[in-house]
């Protein structure tokens, strides 16, 4: 068996030991999700993606401890499994990231289909206007698509403008209900597409975190690869020349000095 380079070992032990931290943290995550949302309406929705963090987490955290001992041990067994496992893990990372950017667009078209079903925001639910009114004081923004209007004449108070405000801001309409009081200054730009490309920078961030993780992965693959090369790779032995001379004891005795003199 051959000798591993310590670098070697060193680098795969710290990529590995990364995997193992970010695999820990996603545990406790998902375990924080899951008890946050567990009384939530919605929760059943949520049960398949939650499941799936679990497996992932726990899973990738086992191979990687394995893979960890293999390289401390230098048992062969052991990183051809994380080997393996870090293979099938990195191609189901690729195949999602793959996905995401190919549902990309549609997810925006959902998003907007969403919204449009709730219009005219007059006869939606208390708990969505109740939602969309925190939603227009966060992005700056009113109504839907058509701005101001999709409130008809009961504009809510949160598309009021403030001293803070930094999106454009309009006259309210006179027959607004917020004009009673005196003209008030309202925001110009409506919520969608705002809330459209926070979603976006969001979603690319995450595809931008997951490209990190999977370049993490595939380089423990490789550094684990190299090492199981290593590993099988035979030292140079010095040659044994068998002499018959030697066998024979073909030796010649020297005589004392002191005789000689």
């Amino acid at each position: 068996m051959g000798k591993v380079n310590v670098c070697l070992k060193r680098s795969y032990i710290t990529v590995t030991s990364l995997i193992a931290i970010m695999s820990a943290l996603l545990l406790a995550l998902t375990l924080f999700s899951h008890g946050k949302f567990h009384d939530d309406e919605e929760v059943d929705n949520m049960l398949p993606g939650i499941r799936a963090m679990y497996i992932f987490s726990i899973g990738t955290l086992l191979f990687a401890s394995i893979g960890l001992y293999g390289a401390c041990k230098e048992k062969k067994w052991a990183l051809i499994v994380f080997a393996v496992a870090m293979i099938l893990s990195s191609l189901y990372l690729i195949i999602n990231e793959i996905g995401g950017l190919v549902v990309l667009p549609k997810m925006a078209e959902g998003v907007k289909m969403h919204y449009r079903e709730m219009l005219p925001l007059t006869n939606a639910s208390e708990s969505f206007l109740k939602e969309f009114e925190e939603l227009q004081s966060e992005l700056q923004c009113c109504g839907m698509e058509q701005g101001y209007k999709d409130w008809g004449n009961n504009i809510s108070i949160s598309c009021a403008c403030h001293e803070e405000s930094t999106n454009p801001c309009v006259l309210a309409p006179k027959m607004s209900s917020l004009n009673k009081y005196g003209p008030t200054m309202i925001y110009e730009e409506p919520c969608l597409p705002h809330l459209i490309s926070q979603m976006m920078i969001i979603i690319n961030f995450i595809l931008v975190i997951m490209a990190g993780i999977i370049l993490l992965w595939v380089s423990s693959v490789a550094l684990c690869i190299t090492i199981l090369c290593r590993l099988n790779r035979k030292d140079n032995i010095p040659t044994v020349v068998y002499s018959p001379e030697a066998k024979a004891g073909n030796y010649t005795i020297l005589s004392d000095p002191a005789e000689n003199t």
